[in-house]
């Protein structure tokens, strides 16, 4: 009778500790849901672009030009690698590949469709089709839209050293 009494104990001390883990667990991710996170440097918010405006901007801007920009879009796409890149959009399609200073930082791999609002260098380059294959890779698309890629394409880049995600 002792040991059947014992184990009762013992069982009721065990699973009330993890009723508590349990809720402190719960407790913890709702309260860990930031509305706003900075990644890299910090980011000064006032006087960003709009990405119409950042368009603007790369329209003059020429192959290998640099302009420190500041500018908010739409995130469409990220790296499903690591989150080391990411695409913005621009205007009328466009987009901006946005890559991280000396790979200092990475994306979260679920935010396709927050905003964003990203600070460093804007450039225009034009981009290899062995990179354009590396990059639709990185992004999970299939070997037939792989093979699709087949001319270099004008690029508008942009080196982040800092990002604000929008909740």
């Amino acid at each position: 009778m002792k040991g059947i009494n014992i184990l009762i104990a013992l069982l009721s001390v065990v699973s009330s500790g993890w009723a508590q883990n349990r809720q402190t667990k719960e407790e913890i991710a709702q309260t860990a849901i930031p509305i706003e996170v900075t990644l890299g440097s910090d980011v000064d918010q006032n006087g960003s672009l709009t990405s119409v405006q950042m368009f603007e901007k790369y329209q003059n801007l020429a192959v290998n030009d640099t302009v420190q920009s500041k500018f908010s879009g739409e995130v469409l796409e990220v790296c499903q690698a690591k989150g080391c890149w990411m695409k913005l959009t621009l205007k009328d399609g466009q987009e901006a590949m946005v890559r991280f200073k000396d790979y200092g930082f990475f994306m979260p791999k679920d935010i396709a469709g927050r905003k964003v609002i990203v600070n460093g260098l804007a450039f225009v380059s034009e981009m290899s089709v062995e990179d354009q294959r590396h990059y639709a890779k990185d992004a999970g698309k299939s070997d037939a839209e792989i093979t699709e890629i087949t001319t270099p394409k004008k690029t508008y880049g942009f080196e982040a050293d800092g990002v604000v995600l929008k909740q």
